[in-house]
């Protein structure tokens, strides 16, 4: 008996978008095109209208979503993805009418995310979001569950009823579990990033828009062998390796979640604590995808997340990869201070590793000390804010091999031998 392998046909499905002027809608919709791919999910027709606002019931008004079934039937749709976030009253309705599957763009970014997620954290972070998500739309199940129940002995509510406040319980108890073992990790990365600080261990995060060759350059720079496909989000869990710069200088250099326009607020909430690796970090790389012809807007929407993190006064440095994909220099986004590379080839590199010593701040100081013994109290000074590599009583002092604090340099300077 011969056994055929049946290949899998990605289903296919009508995007959807109201443009009330607020943002670039075809661009917006170009993107949902490329995460729906990343879901297995095949884009095969798109629908715009124009609305002051979203309806209240549908989302699109009542002759657009006449269209909507016409083009689904026409094309074959199983799936109508919506470019923006449905209330749980539209959802349902638009499921209703079209007896399709419908999907809003924060539903296929968390579906995303779910079959990304690998580490422990991340898989806490995932459900954390679902979760949040899902709860307003457990609203208007009642009716259907009352089917199953009901009958005699039922009060008022009905059995239906009493499963939905029942799952409601239940996924405020799974919230509220997460958000405990999600302080638990928070804690203890808290605590790394402690160490890395006494250690004298500078960070630098790799940060920007998903796909555009983070991992890549993670690869380029540390040997990581980090996963890398040409998709979005391809990379979810945070990745973090050693680094040594020209000058000798080691870093830690941390991978982070790849960013899209309107990165969905449950995300955001779920996944802060593995952004903040950014906002902790002594610099910032803010990388792009210097073809595409977005390029300038997805660093503008890195650096609003950078922002809203409290960044501000941390350095970054704007790196446009992917330039060996660029028919010239006059086709590349205009960005002072950026350094173009291509991570693919080892392109630019050096010059990237020169710019981030340059904008590390000096934290520390490796010094030989000799120190009076009237004046041996600096070294708990010195343990306090550095590390200690080496320490002997002599008949002249205490010698002390350290790293020292920048901080405190003045109050040694005296007692430096080397």
């Amino acid at each position: 008996m011969i056994e055929t392998t049946q290949e899998f046909t990605p289903p296919a499905a009508v995007l959807v978008a109201v443009d009330c002027g607020d943002y670039d809608v075809s661009a917006s919709l170009d993107e949902l095109s490329e995460l729906a791919k990343s879901a297995d999910i095949r884009p095969v027709s798109r629908i715009i209208q124009k609305r002051s606002s979203p309806d209240t019931a549908t989302c699109i008004g009542s002759g657009r979503l006449a269209e909507l079934k016409q083009l689904c039937e026409a094309d074959g749709a199983q799936i109508v993805l919506f470019d923006c976030e449905l209330t749980p009253t539209q959802l349902r309705n638009l499921e209703k009418d079209t007896r399709l599957r419908v999907i809003d763009r924060t539903m296929l970014i968390l579906d995303i995310f779910a079959a990304r997620a690998h580490t422990s954290e991340g898989k806490l972070q995932v459900e954390l979001a679902t979760l949040r998500y899902m709860l307003p739309r457990l609203t208007g199940r009642g009716v259907e569950m009352s089917r199953i129940g009901g009958g005699a002995g039922t009060r008022t509510r009905g059995a239906g009823e009493t499963q939905l406040e029942t799952d409601r319980r239940h996924i405020r108890r799974r919230i509220d579990s997460l958000r405990r073992r999600l302080g638990e990790v928070e804690h203890r990365r808290e605590s790394l990033r402690t160490h890395r600080k006494k250690a004298g261990t500078p960070t630098v995060a790799l940060v920007g828009y998903t796909n555009a060759g983070k991992s890549t350059l993670m690869n380029a720079l540390t040997d990581a062998g980090v996963l890398v496909e040409d998709k979005l989000f391809a990379t979810l869990d945070p990745t973090a390796r050693a680094l040594k710069l020209p000058g000798g200088q080691s870093v830690i250099l941390i991978d982070t979640v790849g960013l899209v326009r309107r990165l969905p607020h449950h995300l955001v909430d779920a996944f802060r604590s593995t952004l903040e690796e950014a906002a902790l970090a002594d610099v910032i790389l803010n990388v792009c995808d210097a073809s595409s012809p977005e390029a300038a807007v997805h660093l503008e929407v890195t650096r609003d997340l950078l922002d809203s993190l409290g960044c501000g006064d941390t350095p970054v440095i704007p790196v446009l990869n992917k330039c060996d994909q660029v028919g010239g220099l006059d086709e590349l986004p205009v960005v002072g201070n950026a350094v173009r590379i291509s991570a693919l080839n080892h392109q630019g590199l050096d010059a990237l590793l020169f710019a981030i010593e340059a904008a590390l701040p000096p934290m520390r100081r490796r010094v030989k000390l000799l120190l009076p013994f009237n004046k041996a109290g600096l070294a708990a000074l010195i343990r306090r804010d550095g590390v200690v590599e080496y320490e002997e009583y002599t008949p002249d002092g205490l010698v002390l091999v350290a790293m020292a604090d920048i901080r405190i340099y003045h109050e040694i300077k005296d007692y430096v031998t080397e």
